[in-house]
């Protein structure tokens, strides 16, 4: 029950785990959302989504779906609602952009009644089910879902049908720097690279790793080899032994005097300040005379 107060008016309510499903009912005109029927409007009158995580678009996809559209026209509708100037796009950006560049002015769409948090979430979660998303944006849809809409992890992971520990990892992805975050949405890494790369606890190190396996083509398992510190298989030398014994005795006799204590050429120093301090080094010691 908790869940369903921090959720509040989510699209939960609307449509269980398959978006897709939700989609086609709206353009079937079989959803309980409201809005209009089929209509065209302007392409020049459509504002891009504010909440579109996803800013990666495969450029041949694009052309061949923009040959689609030249030849058939758009199949399925877009879904945007009306703004104070023309329209804001709620759903199917690929479209919007293959039919400009397939030269459409107008396009098929939906008006649909969406509130801010309703069109947040569903234009994450439509790009999250899809798997349009390269790991970075899809982590970074994760961030938005938790901090804007309130989710847990644990919501989460139900919500979009994933583990807990998998959504755990993506968001894992947002520590790395920016540098390879882009190299992660260019496809110079993949999600194995990058869950590899987070193992080295250092930015500037991760930063020289990932630009290694971009320019050697590192596979994931030889990027681990890399990540993995080697244990060393050398014995420590006496002489190590001895400074590590040696330092560890002058770091028990300083705790137990409360001073300065120094070892060094078989003689042990131990400072005191004034009579006073000495004496009380003395009673320590137990050779102070009575």
């Amino acid at each position: 029950m908790a869940s369903k107060k921090r959720l509040g008016k989510g699209l939960d309510a609307i449509f269980g785990e398959d978006i897709d499903s939700f989609l086609d009912d709206i353009a079937n005109g079989s959803s309980q959302v409201k809005g209009s029927g089929k209509t065209e409007i302007p392409l020049k009158e459509i504002r891009p989504n504010p909440y579109q995580p996803r800013k990666e678009f495969d450029e041949n996809g694009l052309k061949e779906l923009a040959d689609s559209i030249r030849e058939n026209g758009v199949f399925q509708p877009i879904l945007v609602r009306k703004s104070l100037s023309g329209y804001e796009l709620v759903a199917g950006e690929r479209r919007v952009r293959a039919s400009k560049l397939a030269g459409k002015k107008n396009i098929p769409a939906i008006i649909v009644d969406f509130d801010d948090r309703q069109m947040m979430e569903i234009s994450l979660l439509e790009n999250i089910q899809r798997k349009d998303l390269t790991p970075i944006e899809e982590a970074r849809a994760y961030q938005q879902l938790i901090k804007k809409l309130g989710y847990t992890q644990e919501e989460l992971s139900k919500r979009i049908g994933k583990s807990r520990s998998n959504v755990t990892n993506m968001l894992r992805l947002l520590s790395l720097p920016e540098e390879v975050q882009t190299m992660v949405n260019n496809g110079k890494l993949s999600y194995g690279h990058a869950r590899t790369l987070l193992g080295l606890n250092d930015e500037d190190k991760m930063i020289d790793v990932a630009k290694r396996t971009v320019k050697e083509g590192l596979s994931v398992r030889q990027l681990e080899g890399l990540c993995t510190p080697k244990k060393s298989t050398k014995k420590p030398s006496a002489g190590k032994k001895n400074d590590l014994f040696m330092e560890d005795v002058r770091v028990r006799l300083q705790k137990k005097f409360a001073t300065k204590v120094e070892i060094k050429n078989k003689t042990i120093s131990i400072k005191y300040t004034d009579i006073e301090d000495l004496n009380r080094i003395l009673e320590i010691m137990d050779v102070i005379e009575d």
